[in-house]
């Protein structure tokens, strides 16, 4: 099972992401590539200059790959491979690629409220004010039509959330 999990700037996707690896040691986590330096953020990626995301997208060693805020994102193939429910931080824009590449994607939005992820992401301290309203203007963007989801919302405790997505990961509950 592939899981992409996609929402807003802010929504906590990382957080959730890392606690429930954290809590169910047979969910795998597919690292994403970004070009972006590797220690911008805490985030779990392997950053590459723009030249080496573009060869790696050439060779086709992307499974997935898109565009957002300005930088490149892709998922390696390899990172898919293996056993176990795997886990990758997507982009709600790419879900219409990521559906017809990847048979059998499900989808989990994370959200919160918008006062909420402007407090996130000002507390991160990775974007210019400019760039976080930016982000918060395409907060509120919904799934594609047509691709089946299920919805958490991250605006309690870090454990509410991830206890929150565990749920959400069951097999009866992930949409296809």
């Amino acid at each position: 099972m592939i899981v992409a999990i996609v929402g807003p700037s802010g929504a906590g996707k990382d957080l959730l992401i890392a606690g429930a690896l954290a809590a169910r040691p047979d969910l795998r986590l597919a690292r994403r590539v970004i070009t972006r330096p590797s220690d911008a953020g805490a985030e779990n990626f392997d950053g590459v200059t723009p030249a080496g995301f573009a060869r790696m997208r050439d060779q086709g060693r992307f499974a997935l790959h898109w565009q957002a805020h300005g930088l490149s994102y892709g998922i390696p193939h390899d990172r898919l491979a293996g056993p176990g429910p795997v886990l990758f931080n997507g982009s709600r824009a790419a879900l219409p690629q990521a559906v017809a590449q990847l048979p059998g994607l499900r989808v989990v939005l994370v959200t919160a409220p918008a006062a909420l992820l402007a407090r996130r992401l000002a507390a991160r301290g990775r974007e210019a004010q400019a760039d976080i309203t930016a982000r918060l203007a395409r907060a509120d963007r919904a799934i594609p039509a047509g691709i089946a989801h299920v919805t958490v919302v991250n605006d309690g405790t870090p454990d509410t959330g991830i206890a929150r997505l565990l749920a959400a990961l069951q097999p009866d509950r992930v949409a296809r």
